[in-house]
């Protein structure tokens, strides 16, 4: 990709230059995930949190039609602002949003793809789309999926959305060759809880191990990305019962309002928040929070690893 598009901010750049330890975070968190100032206040956070862990911070977005790898205290401000009047931006949205100097609040896909364009090879968030409930008829599903298959970028999440139907997602990420990792976990995360009752591909017990196993999928040609999925804290975890009635109940919302495409998770998520009372937002920042350290970790494993 023409990297004319792309600025990185300047001490962004020289840790990668320097070949320092970088991560990668999303931007759809601070326009679309919490209101003001609730959504500042956690992105300055996350990137704290990595600071602490000795790596520097590239939170990604689209402003102004420039892609940004690295954000200012200012921009991510400017962000949580203008909240959702900023649209969520996927692979096919960067072109317009490029060419006519909009703003764009990355998605895990978008995300991923400009820090390939930068060189940071791992990002965090909080977890990644996949395989829509009904997709078998509404044809749903995430292009989160597909990048995971052809860009080479290391997701560290919570599992895949609780919403999503995952035995689906799983087998989608296994036809297309991405490695799903358990962090010290044999059962795929569900986001909001521990377990979904599906195993992933293999049981990680530490952030060498999985460093070991990125350099040595990209330094064999294979491409695209790897899930690292990383379980929400046991005191943070949601009753399973609870939770899942309370998605049964949004996915029914929104059924009955007809929302579909990219408008589906927002709502989702917006609901499911209204109807927990609060509590699975709570829980979304929380393991963000949780990812963002375990991402750290392996970054700094990564970038020693020779």
């Amino acid at each position: 990709m023409n990297q004319s598009y792309l600025d990185v901010k300047e001490e962004v750049a020289q840790a990668i230059a320097e070949g320092k330890p970088v991560l990668a975070l999303e931007s759809t968190i601070i326009s679309h995930g919490m209101p003001y100032p609730a959504n500042v206040e956690t992105a300055l956070k996350v990137e704290e949190i990595v600071r602490q862990a000795g790596v520097i911070p590239a939170t990604i977005a689209i402003i102004g039609g420039r892609l940004k790898a690295g954000l200012s205290v200012d921009e991510i401000e400017y962000f949580g602002l203008k909240g959702t009047a900023i649209p969520k931006a996927s692979r096919r949205d960067l072109p317009y949003l490029v060419s006519t100097g909009s703003d764009g609040a990355t998605t895990v896909a978008s995300t991923m793809i400009i820090a390939a364009l930068a060189n940071i090879p791992i990002f965090a968030t909080g977890g990644i789309g996949g395989v829509h409930r009904g997709a078998e008829t509404s044809f749903d599903i995430s292009a989160d999926l597909q990048e995971l298959a052809h860009t080479k970028v290391a997701v560290i999440c919570a599992g895949a959305k609780s919403i999503l139907d995952i035995p689906l997602t799983l087998e989608y990420l296994e036809t297309q060759g991405v490695p799903v990792l358990g962090y010290r976990t044999e059962e795929l995360p569900a986001f909001y809880t521990q377990r979904s009752g599906y195993k992933v591909d293999y049981a990680m017990e530490s952030a060498e191990s999985i460093a070991s196993l990125m350099k040595a999928k990209w330094n064999m040609g294979l491409q695209g990305g790897i899930v690292i999925a990383n379980p929400i804290p046991k005191e943070y975890s949601m009753n399973p019962e609870v939770i899942n009635n309370v998605i049964e109940k949004a996915l029914k919302d929104m059924a009955s309002l007809g929302i579909k495409g990219k408008k589906s998770t927002p709502y989702l998520l917006s609901r499911i928040a209204e109807l927990s009372e609060g509590s699975s937002l709570h829980s979304n920042v929380e393991l963000v929070f949780n990812n963002v350290r375990l991402a750290s970790e392996i970054s700094q494993c990564y970038y020693s690893t020779p």
